[in-house]
C-alpha cells in the first residue's frame, strides 16, 4: 500500500473492522516513514459477466448505468438509496452466481423492472415505459393493466 502522503510502500495495520453486510474491510493504516494515517477500504473482486447489448457489442458489467436508470425511474418517490443500492447488490449477487461470462442487456432490464415492480409500482410503470419502448398508449394501458391484475394475485 503506497502512503498517500509521502508515498512510502511500507506500513502497519492499527485497527480492522468489516462492515455491516461483511463485503468490505475498513483498514486504518500508519505510514512507517512519515508517521501519518490512512484508511483503506477493500472489498473482494468479482468477476462480473459481459453484457451484450442489442447491437451484439460488448461491454463490462457496469452498477453505476443501473443505479442511473434506477435512480430516474425512482425520482420524486419515496424510494431510498438503501433500498435502490439494495435492489442492486440483488441484481448483481444473480449474476455473478448464475456464473454466465455473458448475459444480454435485456436480462438485466427484466431484472431491473422485477426490483423496481416490488420497489415502487410508478417507478417501475415509468421505467417499462422506456425499456418496452412503448408506441402509443394502448401499449401503456396493457402494461397497468398486467400490473394491476398481478397486484391482486394473493
Amino acid at each position: 500500500m503506497r502512503c498517500p502522503f509521502c508515498g512510502y510502500t511500507e506500513d502497519r495495520v492499527i485497527d480492522s473492522r468489516l462492515s455491516q453486510d461483511g463485503s468490505v474491510t475498513r483498514r486504518r493504516r500508519e505510514c512507517l516513514m512519515c508517521s501519518k494515517r490512512f484508511t483503506t477500504y477493500e472489498r473482494v473482486e468479482e468477476m462480473l459477466p459481459m453484457v451484450v447489448k442489442k447491437d451484439g457489442t460488448r461491454e463490462p458489467f457496469d452498477r453505476t448505468k443501473i443505479l442511473a436508470g434506477i435512480k430516474k425511474a425512482c425520482e420524486k418517490r419515496p424510494v431510498s438509496m438503501e433500498a435502490m443500492e439494495e435492489a442492486i447488490d440483488q441484481i448483481e449477487a444473480r449474476f455473478i452466481e448464475s456464473g454466465e461470462k455473458e448475459i444480454p442487456s435485456s436480462a438485466i432490464g427484466e431484472a431491473v423492472m422485477e426490483a423496481l415492480r416490488r420497489l415502487d409500482e410508478v417507478a417501475y410503470v415509468r421505467f417499462a415505459s422506456v425499456y418496452r419502448e412503448f408506441r402509443d398508449i394502448n401499449e401503456f394501458m396493457k402494461e397497468l393493466k398486467d400490473l394491476l391484475h398481478t397486484k391482486k394475485k394473493p
